[in-house]
């Protein structure tokens, strides 16, 4: 197999890379995905998230290191192994992130990367159908349907209406000019149907003879000749195969994903590499470092109203909501992850928020392993800090793809992560008191009664027992021109020629939010940057 283009990796960011690169029919693209196809009808019902997080056929179903900030545990990091990559088993949530998480960037040497270099290219991918926004930051005609949330639950309202009597600010579009304030959140969803990265982008593109999508393909390596990437060994449907490219590879594996590529392809830190057997091509000591995550912590409420807990919980009201989404594509099966959202300041002086709110008109356990609802009625305050400090590292386990690296996330490392948690956790139990919310509250779950408000050591000592990670994974990759910088501003990889990576992990600092508009972004700017080098 041989073409211009070898995308690996059909997740946000590669779906879009490989639709627009193969886009005028000048180029030819291979596109290598190592799931299955998304044929499942659990990826394509917004709800489905319940059922492809924590199956293997849909799921890479990574497991941390036991980090010592989340106090010794180990936690489930999914990440999508099928086409849409996790776009397809997110929680559906577009966030675009602030202003100034793109202007940091362009402050860090990475030319072309401010807001107002990338606000173009998350107009061109969005069709924004929602009924509040500033047009002119909002796209109306590309691939990507962006609407508000189908489905309205009261004690969301109430969390809303509590938080603005508390003092902060209701927010019609944390996606527009200013992020800060409370709101309900915006689903890449068409109709009543996810609208993942593959929906967006692979088909209506799949009918074109320049674009092939191999699924069931592994990559193994980069091949490498005399300091230029010829292509890839995959494994394609259990066998070794070598995929030629003759102009550039890219890898949109995500930041776990594209790290293991580079350095089983003898890319990374020489020391590293050698306890491995890994002869190295190219010394590379930042490819796996610089690992950054959002960290959640769960407030959960008990409530008299009706939640999804108990809409749920037998047959004959699945069966009833069932007919309901056939009916009319609404109800409980419309559900994201989160319905309301709340981007504020744990400090007055801070120039922008540095928390955020999931408010989750559901509760449950076992979360990041397919999640169970509790058997209560209740509704979860979600919070995380946008920002971390703390930075984690991959690292390798063998020379073999099949051994997933060891996922070190290095949580709440410095004190600024631990004070923002615990008071973005302090901010959840204030609203919680706060009407209209608080009569509709039965009592607290989770911190639970036994730990006050104001102790500071009880809050943290909970949070580390039960926080897991939102799904956010960045910046193994990083992009710069510091000497743990992976690629340049142009996403090449230092070092190797006809190689780039596109994707979660060239983020140089995590941004404010959910990752998956970020990384449909940069598979949006990849595209011309590949393009405008090919001509």
């Amino acid at each position: 197999m041989e073409a211009d283009f070898v995308v690996v990796g059909a997740g946000s960011a590669g779906c879009a890379l490989a639709a627009r690169l193969s886009e005028s029919g000048r180029h030819s693209v291979i596109l290598l995905e190592a799931g299955g196809r998304d044929t499942n009808p659990w990826i394509h019902i917004p709800v489905g998230y319940f059922k492809t997080m924590g199956n293997p056929k849909t799921d890479w179903c990574y497991v941390t290191e036991a980090d010592e900030g989340i106090a010794g545990r180990s936690i489930g990091w999914p990440r999508g192994r099928v086409l849409g990559g996790s776009s397809s088993i997110n929680g559906l949530l577009y966030v675009r992130g602030q202003a100034q998480d793109y202007d940091g960037w362009r402050q860090m040497g990475n030319v072309g990367w401010g807001w107002d270099d990338v606000l173009p290219y998350f107009k061109r991918s969005e069709s924004w159908k929602g009924l509040n926004g500033d047009k002119a930051l909002r796209g109306t005609d590309g691939p990507l349907s962006v609407q508000d949330s189908r489905l309205e639950r009261k004690i969301v309202d109430y969390w809303v209406d509590a938080a603005v009597n508390a003092g902060y600010k209701r927010n019609p579009d944390y996606n527009g000019a200013d992020q800060e304030g409370v709101g309900y959140c915006q689903q890449t969803m068409s109709g009543g149907r996810r609208c993942s990265s593959a929906t967006a982008y692979l088909k209506p593109a799949r009918g074109r003879q320049n674009l092939t999508i191999v699924t069931n393909a592994q990559t193994e390596k980069v091949m490498i000749s005399d300091g230029r990437a010829t292509g890839v060994m995959a494994r394609v449907n259990g066998q070794m195969t070598e995929i030629k490219a003759r102009a550039e590879v890219v890898l949109s594996t995500g930041a776990i994903g594209s790290p293991q590529i580079l350095m089983l392809s003898g890319i990374g830190d020489p020391d590293e590499l050698s306890e491995h057997g890994i002869e190295t091509r190219v010394a590379a000591h930042g490819v796996g470092k610089n690992l950054q995550d959002h960290l959640q912590a769960r407030p959960v409420y008990k409530t008299q109203l009706s939640t999804m807990n108990i809409e749920t919980n037998n047959i004959f009201k699945q069966a009833k909501i069932a007919l309901q989404y056939i009916a009319t594509g609404r109800g409980p099966m419309t559900l994201a992850a989160s319905l309301g959202t709340g981007f504020l300041k744990t400090e007055d002086h801070l120039e922008t928020p540095d928390i955020q709110f999931h408010i989750q008109p559901f509760s449950a356990q076992n979360l990041g392993k397919g999640p169970v609802p509790h058997e209560f009625s209740a509704f979860t305050a979600s919070v995380l800090q946008l920002r971390p400090e703390s930075a984690g590292h991959l690292e390798l386990r063998s020379a073999s793809m099949d051994d997933h690296p060891a996922i070190h996330p290095n949580y709440l490392a410095t004190e600024t992560d631990r004070r923002t948690l615990v008071k973005g956790i302090q901010i959840a139990r204030r609203i919680s008191q706060i009407e209209p919310l608080a009569t509709h509250i039965v009592g607290e779950h989770d911190p639970g009664p036994d730990i006050a408000l104001d102790d500071y050591d009880a809050t943290l000592d909970w949070a580390r027992k039960t926080a897991v990670t939102i799904y956010h994974p960045t910046g193994t990759c990083k992009m710069g021109d510091d000497k743990m910088a992976v690629v340049d501003a142009r996403l090449r990889v230092r070092g190797v020629d006809g190689l780039r990576v596109a994707d979660a992990s060239i983020m140089p600092q995590i941004v404010s939010g959910n990752t998956n508009a970020p990384c449909i972004m940069i598979g949006e700017k990849a595209s011309d940057l590949i393009l405008e080098d090919a001509r």
